[in-house]
């Protein structure tokens, strides 16, 4: 068989493993299974392309897939779930890097290129993945919070941004022979990537915490599509697919992400939402509410028909998911039906609270939707909310409020409502949350892991 035939059929089995994986990724069940074969996909591609095209230095190659396996497993492996949207932001801005680079590289060893077709592939390839490179790390220093997870904001920002869009665009020409400035085109093409660089950053700093779901599947989005124009820069046929299949689900990802909030993609970009603007932040938390201990909350939940737990960030911040099904399991074993309610934008990243619980081998078959929840809620005997705000918050009811039109999980149409805080601090919105102060509400305060430790005590300890 023909060399360049038997390379260009592994490339199409490789993308073909891309599709089967990226479909597999869908349910729970079989995402682990999604992910290896997406690997072995990349795997295969990679290896195909060593072999088809002329390596400068065989050792280079392997000692930096060795340094750089080395540090991404060490890194997936040490870093807490807490911190795996950062993790994640982190690699979309590698993606971005990388696409950059091959972009880079073909332009600066031929500066000449001109305004055809390569030329502009190279010009988008490089805007691409220096946004996402700039956009992610600042959305990187948003989680870890190393700068305000606030909206920045300043006069005049959006028309800032879209004067930068156009000058970038401008200076992308520019580079290719067009207006015949007097720079040369690789001077040019510095100012270009420069200007990328910071439009990257304007674009995520207006962004609020509470968006970040969204910005993150958003920059995946991006780092997919950078992706898939280095592979039409270098000639790339699975480098495109598989771009392409990545900014398609993360484009997909975003919508729905934005559907789960009730938001616009442009209102995410440009509302500068989850500052808590006109929010009288000293009357937070001042209404009386209803506490109760371990003991009183253990008797609420064990000597009931139904019981839905909505997971949220605090729980995640705790690291009390196997507590939590040490929960489950007790209040099973007393014959309660026991279900998880999960709401597309708990947590700081799309599907976090999914690999929390999954982290805890809670059954995949007892985690619920939004929509597959939410009419029965009204029909349960008592919810048990552990770390969650704003996406169990009534006020999305309220057309005067910041989060209306919001899609919550009606949480107060329960018989009985049971929060585990640490307190009647906002979420990310910046809102108070009415749902503490209801009269079927009680608050369960105190670090949730140890809270859960008591609760599983007490539980157990029910006659």
């Amino acid at each position: 068989m023909n060399f360049e035939i038997l390379i260009e059929l592994t490339y199409l089995a490789s993308a073909v493993l891309f599709v089967v994986g990226l479909k597999r990724l869908q349910s729970p069940a079989t995402a682990r299974g999604g992910n290896a074969l997406a690997a072995l996909a990349m795997l295969v591609a990679i290896v195909a392309t060593l072999i088809d095209t002329e390596i400068l230095s065989w050792t280079g190659i392997l000692v930096g897939m060795a340094i750089g396996g080395a540090i991404g497993g060490f890194a997936a492996y040490r870093v807490k779930m807490t911190d795996m949207p950062q993790l994640v932001g982190i690699f979309n801005g590698f993606g971005g890097a990388a696409s950059a680079l091959v972009a880079v590289v073909e332009f600066v060893s031929n500066p000449s290129i001109g305004m055809g077709a390569t030329g502009v592939t190279i010009m988008l390839g490089t805007l691409i993945g220096a946004v996402t490179l700039s956009g992610s790390f600042i959305a990187f220093a948003k989680l870890q919070e190393i700068m305000t997870g606030n909206p920045i904001t300043f006069p005049g920002q959006n028309w800032v941004n879209l004067g930068l869009f156009f000058g970038v665009l401008f200076l992308g020409a520019a580079s290719l022979g067009v207006g015949g400035l007097a720079l040369s085109p690789l001077s040019l093409f510095y100012l270009f990537v420069g200007g990328a660089l910071i439009l990257g950053v304007l674009i995520v700093i207006p962004i609020g915490g509470a968006d970040m779901p969204v910005v993150i599947s958003l920059l995946n989005s991006y780092s997919g599509l950078a992706a898939s124009a280095a592979g039409f820069v270098i000639g790339n046929m699975v480098l495109i697919i598989s771009g392409a299949l990545v900014g398609a689900a993360g484009l997909i990802l975003t919508q729905l992400m934005c559907k789960g909030m009730n938001r616009s993609l442009a209102n995410v970009a440009f509302g500068g939402f989850g500052g808590g603007a006109g929010v009288d932040r000293a009357l937070i938390g001042k209404r009386p509410v209803k506490s109760a201990d371990a003991e009183g909350v253990a008797a609420e939940l064990g000597y009931v028909n139904s019981v839905v737990i909505v997971p949220g960030y605090g729980l995640a911040v705790a690291q009390a998911q196997h507590e939590l099904r040490k929960i489950g399991d007790l209040l099973e074993a007393r014959g309660v039906d026991v279900k998880y309610a999960i709401h597309p934008v708990a947590g700081r990243m799309p599907g976090h609270m999914n690999v929390l619980l999954a982290e805890a081998d809670v059954s995949y078959d007892k985690l619920y939707d939004l929509e597959e929840i939410n009419d029965d809620l009204s029909k349960t005997d008592a919810v048990l909310i552990v770390g969650a705000n704003d996406v169990v918050n009534p006020s999305a009811r309220d057309p005067r409020s910041i989060i209306a039109g919001m899609p919550i999980l009606d949480v107060d149409r329960a018989r009985r409502v049971i929060v585990m805080k640490r307190s009647l601090s906002p979420g990310f919105a910046g809102i108070d949350n009415d749902l503490f102060y209801m009269d079927h509400t009680l608050m369960f305060f105190g670090d949730a892991k140890e809270s859960m430790s008591d609760l599983v005590r007490e539980v157990r300890d029910l006659a």
